[in-house]
Parts: structure tokens; sequence; C-alpha cells
């Protein structure tokens, strides 16, 4: 049997953490996990063109879920930060870098890292 690559690796990994906080914030349906499917086809090309960016490719993945979701039912993962105000999302930290967090803008802080937002929102532990 051949072992798995790190691309690979990677990729599965991305697609996990990002199913996981999709299921935190029961948003997991059939159509959304097709986003994620999708995000993983574009940046697994994305990853072989820069096998060195492996370690960015949950941040990525989890941001072009976010960006496809945003485009098509609304904002997504809404802050659990803030408890008053107009619903915000979180955003993904870095932008490009690895051990990629959600945090609130507004408030100025992690709110967990991508793949345990069920931690952070009450969601169970993911």
């Amino acid at each position: 049997m051949n072992p798995i690559s790190p691309l690979e690796q990677a990729l599965h990994a991305a697609r996990a953490l990002v199913l996981a906080d999709l299921i935190a914030g029961q948003v997991a349906e059939a159509d959304v996990v097709s986003l994620v499917e999708d995000a993983v086809v574009r940046r697994r090309w994305w990853v072989e063109q820069w096998p060195d960016g492996a370690p960015f490719v949950a941040g990525l993945v989890a941001q072009d879920v976010q960006d496809a979701l945003l485009e098509r039912y609304g904002r997504w993962p809404l802050c659990p930060v803030c408890g008053s105000g107009d619903p915000h999302a979180l955003d993904v930290e870095p932008e490009l870098g690895p051990d990629p967090h959600w945090v609130c803008s507004a408030a100025g802080v992690k709110v967990a890292p991508v793949g345990s937002l069920g931690a952070a929102t009450g969601g169970g532990p993911s």
C-alpha cells in the first residue's frame, strides 16, 4: 500500500477541519459539503503548484467556503463573541499562513482555531 503524500494529507486535513466547523454550526447540508469539495479541488491545483504552501491549505479552504456561502446563503460563521450590534462573520487569520484561526475583527480576539469552532460556540467539541 502506498503512503498518503503530504499534499493529500494537507488536503484531507483541511477538508476535515472545515467540515467540523460546518457541523458545529449546523450548516453541513449536502450542498454546503459540495462547496467544501469544490474548494478542495481548487486548492489541490494551487498546492501542486506551490508545495511549500501545504500548511496554508486549511485556512484557504475555510476562506473559500466562507466566500461561497456568502454568495449563496449569507455570512458564516457568525461571531459568537459580540452580543450586540449587527451580526457579523468571523474572519480567518492569517489570510495566508499556517495555524489559521477564526477571529472577530470587531472585538480583536481569536475565537477558535479552524476546525475547533464547536468548542467556542457551544456546538460541541470538534
